[in-house]
């Protein structure tokens, strides 16, 4: 039985990153070092033509599951957009070269959810990414992700070296990762296949702690002492930095608090 990658914070850690790291470049090992806390992001607001999309309308928090399976010709009104690059095709959501703008799904999350989702790459750089827990209408200001509103479960991210679950940044030192391993037997270290198609989860069950799970393998936790949660963290989104990546039979289920 393969034992979970998890880390248990007993503080939060952050740091900038001034740009995407080049693709021939080795992110060195996370360290954990002292600091304070860093607390959720407010909700941003968003108005007027200068600052991009104009603020979506909140929908209910879901009291029953969400299902979609994307068979029809435009993205809808279920979403909200914060670029121009998610879009349906052949009955499933795709997207390429989002830098970080995702597609949010309008209907609230509650405090304790599963989120499942297929999802394939369409090259060997993998880089399929999720949020879960944020604000509804965010999106990167700048190239380094670090100003994210949720948890980020990235699955074959910098072209294909890490899996990772962070939180609010996507570079932090202190993010729970796996370093991947062309080859590896342990199926938490192996890269994302090209066109294969992988059934992901994310989920919430005790208030604090996120999970994020390939394939009914669980990759990597994540427990907050700090949950984001309530209003301002209680969105999911679909995400993508370059690679184009395609997702399908989304289910969205609320449970128990």
């Amino acid at each position: 039985m393969f034992r979970p990658a998890a880390i248990a914070f007993p503080f939060a850690l952050w740091c900038c990153v001034p740009s995407e790291r080049p693709a021939d470049q080795e992110r060195a090992p996370a360290r954990a070092r002292s600091a304070k806390p860093r607390p959720a992001l407010p909700p941003l607001e968003i108005t007027g033509d200068e600052s991009g999309p104009a603020a979506p309308d909140l929908l209910p928090t879901l009291t029953a599951p969400f299902r979609d399976d994307f068979e029809r010709a435009e993205v809808g009104d279920d979403y909200f957009a914060t670029g121009d690059h998610f879009h349906i095709e052949q009955g499933r959501l795709c997207a390429q070269g989002a830098h970080n703008h995702p597609l949010w799904l309008r209907h609230r999350l509650p405090r304790n959810a599963r989120i499942q989702v297929e999802a394939e790459a369409a090259t060997g750089d993998g880089d399929i990414k999720l949020e879960a827990w944020g604000d509804g209408q965010a999106a990167a200001s700048r190239i380094a992700y670090t100003d994210a509103t949720s948890y980020l479960a990235i699955f074959g991210g910098w072209k294909n070296r890490y899996h990772v679950l962070a939180r609010l940044d996507e570079h932090a030192p202190d993010r729970p990762e796996l370093r991947l391993v062309p080859g590896a037997s342990d199926p938490r270290q192996q890269p994302v296949v090209k066109g294969r198609r992988y059934r992901l989860k994310v989920e919430r069950t005790d208030g604090r702690t996120v999970r994020f799970w390939v394939d009914d393998v669980e990759l990597l936790s994540l427990s907050d002492p700090l949950p984001l949660q309530g209003t301002g963290h209680d969105h999911f989104a679909f995400n993508d930095w370059e690679t184009p990546v395609c997702f399908d039979r989304l289910v969205v289920e609320p449970l128990p608090s």
